[in-house]
């Protein structure tokens, strides 16, 4: 039964890994995110509109990608240029791309659409790409990030203002890059939750967005942390589609959220976040 779970939780927790990731790279540049959700919801819409339209899911992808960046070059301008509330500018991000998808999805929740590639491999099984582009990405992000020039800079945008200040670097450059490939990584999350569904439904995100948020935190804002609680919520989505235990289905469906509000119990207090994250400077 539990090996039988396994590639239903790598597809689960795919879409909130790549979401989570994006995650991290916004916060560790000092820039809450808690606008995944909103981010994730516009690249799922631009993937079925895109693919819808020019019968190419790889058009749609790319359509998504950029409706993804887009909502976070919007949260960057807010929160980073006019120094909104990073919290509010967040908040707004999500309603925005409910409303958004609400008013322009009406025509597009028919629609069935091609979905991504999937590459079969012996002993592993058949899987979208992106889902193996995910795998790679959250171990490349962990080298990156805190192995790299270009990641140390970045961290330091959350930590130590005045380490970037003595090298002539300004750290709203570094968090302006940050949260865009927050967003980025987030539509390329949502592409992959509609190309699995084949369609479009109004609020398809489901709080996903939300819980790959908790998963940053519970992987104490790195790639590799996140994405092994990812796969922990992804495990607890898997047990609510198979239920061969006859459990009642309303507890299945709340179990992924329930988890996500005991593991944040759990570590809020001990899991220390960047230090100038929230702050402006």
């Amino acid at each position: 039964m539990l090996f039988e779970l396994i590639p239903t939780t790598v597809r689960m927790s795919a879409p909130l890994a790549l979401a989570a990731l994006g995650g991290v790279y916004s916060e560790r540049s000092g820039v809450v995110n808690i606008g995944l959700e909103g981010m994730m919801l516009m690249g799922a819409f631009g993937y079925v509109i895109g693919t819808h339209a020019s019968a190419s899911p790889w058009i749609g992808l790319l359509i998504g990608v950029a409706l993804g960046s887009g909502m976070g070059l919007l949260h960057a301008i807010a929160s980073i240029t006019f120094r909104a509330d990073q919290i509010v500018s967040g908040v707004s991000i999500n309603l925005l791309a409910i409303g958004i998808t609400e008013f322009l999805g009406r025509t597009a929740t028919s629609r069935r659409v091609e979905g991504l590639s999937h590459w079969d491999l012996p002993l592993i099984g058949s899987y979208s790409f992106v889902v193996y582009l995910t795998l790679l990405l959250v171990v490349v992000s962990q080298i990156i990030l805190f192995k790299s020039v270009w990641g140390l800079r970045l961290c330091a945008a959350g930590e130590s203002t005045e380490a970037l200040d003595a090298l002539g670097l300004s750290r709203s450059k570094q968090q302006y890059v940050a949260v865009v490939i927050s967003g980025f990584l987030a539509g390329i999350s949502g592409c992959l939750l509609a190309s699995e569904a084949h369609y479009f439904t109004k609020g398809m995100t489901a709080g996903r967005g939300y819980v790959a948020l908790a998963a940053v935190i519970f992987g104490k804002w790195k790639p590799l942390g996140s994405g092994a609680a990812c796969l922990l919520f992804g495990f607890a989505s898997a047990l609510e589609l198979a239920n061969r235990w006859h459990i009642p289905p309303q507890l299945l469906n709340s179990l992924p959220y329930l988890l996500t509000m005991i593991v944040l119990v759990g570590v809020i207090g001990k899991a220390t976040p960047p230090a100038s994250l929230g702050k402006q400077h």
